[in-house]
Protein backbone atom coordinates (compact mmCIF):
# COMPACT_ATOMS: atom_id res chain seq x y z
CA UNK A 1 0.00 0.00 0.00
CA UNK A 2 1.20 3.50 -0.76
CA UNK A 3 -0.22 6.83 0.30
CA UNK A 4 0.93 10.16 -1.06
CA UNK A 5 0.34 13.68 0.18
CA UNK A 6 1.92 17.01 -0.67
CA UNK A 7 2.48 20.55 0.55
CA UNK A 8 2.78 23.52 -1.79
CA UNK A 9 5.85 25.59 -0.88
CA UNK A 10 5.11 29.29 -1.25
CA UNK A 11 5.88 30.79 2.18
CA UNK A 12 8.25 29.91 5.01
CA UNK A 13 5.28 28.50 6.95
CA UNK A 14 4.85 25.90 4.22
CA UNK A 15 8.31 24.57 5.12
CA UNK A 16 7.02 23.96 8.65
CA UNK A 17 3.90 22.23 7.28
CA UNK A 18 6.00 19.96 5.04
CA UNK A 19 8.27 19.06 7.96
CA UNK A 20 5.29 18.16 10.15
CA UNK A 21 3.67 16.08 7.42
CA UNK A 22 6.93 14.18 6.92
CA UNK A 23 7.34 13.53 10.64
CA UNK A 24 3.75 12.27 10.90
CA UNK A 25 4.14 9.96 7.89
CA UNK A 26 7.47 8.61 9.16
CA UNK A 27 6.02 7.97 12.61
CA UNK A 28 2.94 6.26 11.12
CA UNK A 29 5.19 3.92 9.14
CA UNK A 30 7.16 2.98 12.26
CA UNK A 31 10.39 4.99 12.00
CA UNK A 32 12.09 5.71 15.32
CA UNK A 33 12.65 9.23 16.59
CA UNK A 34 16.20 9.50 15.17
CA UNK A 35 15.10 8.56 11.64
CA UNK A 36 12.02 10.79 11.99
CA UNK A 37 14.41 13.68 12.72
CA UNK A 38 16.58 12.75 9.72
CA UNK A 39 13.58 12.67 7.39
CA UNK A 40 12.22 15.92 8.82
CA UNK A 41 15.59 17.66 8.38
CA UNK A 42 15.90 16.43 4.79
CA UNK A 43 12.40 17.73 4.00
CA UNK A 44 13.27 21.06 5.59
CA UNK A 45 16.37 21.43 3.40
CA UNK A 46 14.52 20.52 0.22
CA UNK A 47 11.57 22.80 1.01
CA UNK A 48 13.89 25.67 1.93
CA UNK A 49 15.69 25.27 -1.41
CA UNK A 50 12.34 25.54 -3.21
CA UNK A 51 11.48 28.66 -1.22
CA UNK A 52 14.88 30.31 -1.76
CA UNK A 53 15.67 29.39 -5.35
CA UNK A 54 12.44 28.52 -7.17
CA UNK A 55 9.93 30.64 -5.23
CA UNK A 56 7.19 28.04 -5.71
CA UNK A 57 7.01 24.27 -5.82
CA UNK A 58 5.86 21.36 -3.72
CA UNK A 59 7.06 18.60 -1.46
CA UNK A 60 5.42 15.22 -2.02
CA UNK A 61 5.65 12.59 0.68
CA UNK A 62 4.82 9.01 -0.16
CA UNK A 63 4.56 6.30 2.44
CA UNK A 64 5.25 2.88 0.88
CA UNK A 65 4.18 -0.06 3.03
CA UNK A 66 4.21 -3.44 1.28
CA UNK A 67 5.24 -6.94 2.32
CA UNK A 68 8.67 -6.46 0.74
CA UNK A 69 9.46 -2.82 1.52
CA UNK A 70 8.65 -0.01 3.88
CA UNK A 71 9.96 3.42 3.03
CA UNK A 72 9.30 7.13 2.87
CA UNK A 73 9.80 8.79 -0.51
CA UNK A 74 10.25 12.56 -0.46
CA UNK A 75 10.05 14.38 -3.78
CA UNK A 76 10.77 18.08 -4.17
CA UNK A 77 9.34 19.50 -7.40
CA UNK A 78 9.72 23.06 -8.65
CA UNK A 79 9.44 25.07 -11.82
CA UNK A 80 12.42 27.26 -10.94
CA UNK A 81 15.48 28.16 -12.97
CA UNK A 82 17.01 24.68 -12.76
CA UNK A 83 20.42 23.61 -11.51
CA UNK A 84 23.21 24.40 -13.95
CA UNK A 85 25.86 22.14 -12.39
CA UNK A 86 24.48 19.29 -10.26
CA UNK A 87 27.98 18.03 -9.42
CA UNK A 88 28.86 21.43 -7.97
CA UNK A 89 25.64 21.53 -5.91
CA UNK A 90 26.62 18.15 -4.41
CA UNK A 91 29.96 19.50 -3.15
CA UNK A 92 30.18 20.08 0.60
CA UNK A 93 30.27 23.77 1.39
CA UNK A 94 29.01 24.99 -2.00
CA UNK A 95 26.33 27.65 -1.66
CA UNK A 96 24.85 30.26 -3.96
CA UNK A 97 22.98 31.95 -1.11
CA UNK A 98 25.90 32.47 1.28
CA UNK A 99 24.73 29.66 3.60
CA UNK A 100 26.72 26.72 4.92
CA UNK A 101 26.23 24.67 1.76
CA UNK A 102 24.93 21.65 3.67
CA UNK A 103 21.57 21.52 1.81
CA UNK A 104 21.52 18.85 -0.91
CA UNK A 105 24.69 17.03 0.25
CA UNK A 106 23.13 17.00 3.72
CA UNK A 107 19.95 15.46 2.34
CA UNK A 108 22.04 12.77 0.65
CA UNK A 109 23.72 11.95 3.99
CA UNK A 110 20.42 11.84 5.88
CA UNK A 111 18.52 9.66 3.42
CA UNK A 112 19.29 6.28 1.83
CA UNK A 113 19.07 7.36 -1.80
CA UNK A 114 18.96 10.63 -3.73
CA UNK A 115 18.22 11.38 -7.39
CA UNK A 116 18.28 14.80 -9.05
CA UNK A 117 16.79 15.71 -12.40
CA UNK A 118 17.03 19.32 -13.49
CA UNK A 119 16.42 21.17 -16.74
CA UNK A 120 17.58 24.75 -17.09
CA UNK A 121 14.62 27.11 -17.37
CA UNK A 122 12.11 24.37 -16.53
CA UNK A 123 12.79 23.25 -12.95
CA UNK A 124 14.14 20.55 -10.73
CA UNK A 125 12.92 17.27 -9.25
CA UNK A 126 14.81 15.79 -6.31
CA UNK A 127 13.72 12.38 -5.04
CA UNK A 128 15.03 10.97 -1.76
CA UNK A 129 14.15 7.70 -0.01
CA UNK A 130 14.54 6.45 3.54
CA UNK A 131 13.99 2.73 4.10
CA UNK A 132 12.62 1.30 7.32
CA UNK A 133 14.97 -1.41 8.50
Amino acid sequence: MASKSSVEIITEWDIVAARQLGRNEAKALGFGTVDQARITTAISELARNIYLYANIGRIEIERVDTETEKKIVVTAIDQGPGIQDIRKVMEEGYSTSGGLGAGVPGVKRLMDSLEIHSVMGEGTIIRAEKWLR
